[in-house]
């Protein structure tokens, strides 16, 4: 599991927020687990799979 250590605050107007939250709930995730998925979605198709090593260097 990932660390959650920083946060990060939008504006987002309220009938999307709306919409956005009903889909979400729809799938049975939380409005905060598919921003992260969608983060993650956008940075490996920018970097790859592996944007991990990339960015921070391999794992001990």
């Amino acid at each position: 599991m990932e660390k959650r250590t920083a946060r990060l605050t939008l504006l987002i107007d309220p009938q999307k927020k709306a919409v956005f939250e009903r889909l979400c709930n729809e799938r049975d995730v939380t409005p905060s687990q598919m921003v992260r998925k969608f983060i993650r979605d956008f940075i490996e198709e920018e970097i790859g799979p592996d944007w991990q090593e990339e960015v921070f260097g391999p794992e001990d």
